[in-house]
């Protein structure tokens, strides 16, 4: 249990946020209420506001380090799986037996009127291999194939996009959001969202960390901790936000955890979706398998970054134990990727684990996509195997966070989206090809505007004028949809 104390330093803390914060957005008012089922917000919600930079309550997490003995990681056992039915009503609670619980009192320094300040002891393991049982046989790998040397010439530098300044079009996740999530589902707290299209009229969405009961920002801090979310949706008018049909729930108003984690800081505290796309009947999710969170600011460590897929509609996932890209000393690239399918290819934009790294490119024919052997990767002006992932030229410098990339088919160009921590801004850059050049960025959205702001992942079905993005903030933690007018 976490403890409680309250810092002198907090009116300190509370004064220097008024100044940081005082010219922040203010969130657009909620449309009305539809009458159609699984729709909102409810009319009668409050309009989402953002959270001030200076929480009600900071919860300080304090390592303590614990000797792990860890067996062999057993094969997953088949996950549970409900169907739900949303009430007709939007404004109806399908669960309030689980959502509308009371509140905790308020405490001390709210009464105040300054952070309440939490030390949470939260253990930080060092394994040891022991023994264990025995986890079973392994698919075998695929056979190795040895792909050509190809040329691979960049194409010229396109001009930096014109962008105009982006909009906040709503809330998407959370309390008082469009798809009302804490209601419906128990997805209180959450950031990403990750967009690919599903199936024809369909856009499926990845989150991140998922939190649920005592939920309160900065960060994911709360119970009910889910280490990935999964959406669905059929709404093709973006102007007033993404409505959401439907989540892969474990029971009643439940959001389910779909790839799985070990939940060990320093072993693997959890797995985080990167990219998503279809091929045919199948889903593929990029992922990262984060080993710890405790790092520089800025900074993570992974253990790997690797390749999930599904073949029931996403419902549950399979981690191919070959498809992955390890972690080499902790500067391995591809340890956050972005995977998108073009022309035949799987083309992989990958940084290293952090926001700071800079892009490397490989591409693998479709039907090879989880045998590691059959990737080309972009070397000096070349599509080539030899000297593996680690050989990959740069197609961009660094500084490089939360990559999204896309083929817009309409306009035949490559648009990429991502955090650019030294411009503190979400920014987009375009190339005609995917080895580039690409173009110089132009900032969508700046740290000015939404303070602590990251993500920018580009929805599928923007078009024409109109570029979609989703956007997260830690003070918020929760996911907002974005709106910026292409050649302003």
């Amino acid at each position: 249990m976490a403890m409680r104390m309250l810092a002198a330093v907090g009116a300190i803390v509370v004064g220097a946020g008024m100044l940081v914060y005082a010219d922040g957005p203010a969130a657009a008012a909620p449309e009305a209420a539809s009458p159609l089922a699984g729709v909102g917000p409810c009319a009668t919600d409050p309009v989402a506001t953002h959270e001030p930079l200076v929480p009600k309550t900071l919860e300080v997490p304090i390592p303590y380090p614990v000797i792990t003995v860890l067996p062999p990681q057993l094969p997953e056992s088949a996950p549970k799986r409900t169907r739900m039915e949303l009430p007709p009503d939007p404004c109806a609670n399908p669960c309030p037996d689980l959502t509308d619980l009371p509140g905790a009192p308020p405490s001390l320094a709210g009464q105040l009127g300054i952070p309440e300040i939490l030390l949470n002891p939260k253990p930080f393991h060092f394994a040891i291999p022991g023994p264990g049982p025995d986890p079973g046989q392994v698919p075998p790998p695929p056979a190795p194939v040895r792909p050509p040397i190809e040329p691979a010439a960049q194409s010229p530098a396109r001009p930096a996009p014109r962008l105009g300044p982006a909009r906040e079009v709503a809330k998407l996740t959370g309390a008082n959001s469009v798809n009302r999530t804490d209601k419906r589902w128990q997805v209180d707290g959450t950031d990403l969202g990750i967009m690919w299209e599903s199936a024809p009229g369909e856009i499926a969405t990845a989150f991140g960390d998922t939190v649920g009961r005592g939920f309160h920002p900065p960060g994911g801090m709360g119970l009910d901790w889910r280490s990935n979310v999964l959406a669905f949706s059929t709404d093709r008018d973006l102007a007033d936000g993404v409505t959401f049909d439907r989540m892969v729930t474990d029971d009643r108003c439940h959001a389910a955890e779909v790839l799985s984690s070990r939940k060990l800081d320093n072993v693997e505290v959890t797995t985080i979706p990167t990219s998503g796309f279809a091929l045919g009947e199948r889903q593929y999710l990029s992922y990262m398998s984060i080993r710890t969170w405790n790092s520089l600011p800025g900074t993570f460590f992974t253990n790997y970054g690797g390749i999930a897929y599904s073949d029931d509609h996403g419902q549950t996932w399979t981690k191919d134990p070959h498809a992955r890209w390890d972690n080499i000393f902790g500067l391995a690239n591809f340890q956050v990727s972005a995977m998108v399918p073009h022309g035949g290819y799987v083309y992989m934009f990958g940084t290293p684990n952090t926001r700071l790294g800079a892009v490397g490119l490989a591409r693998v024919p479709e039907d090879q996509l989880l045998n590691t052997t059959a990737y080309q990767y972009w070397r000096d002006g070349t599509w080539t195997p030899v000297g593996g992932f680690g050989s990959a030229t740069p197609i961009m410098d660094g500084p490089v966070g939360e990559l999204s990339v896309r083929y817009d088919a309409a306009r035949e160009v490559w648009q990429m989206s991502y955090l650019d921590t030294t411009k503190a801004a979400l920014v987009v850059r375009e190339a005609d090809t995917p080895q580039g050049v690409w173009s110089e960025s132009t900032p969508t959205v700046s740290a000015l505007s939404y303070p602590e702001l990251y993500g920018g992942f580009i929805h599928p079905w923007s078009s024409g004028a109109d570029l979609y993005f989703t956007m997260s903030t830690w003070s918020d933690y929760n996911v907002y949809l974005m709106h910026s007018v292409v050649g302003e």
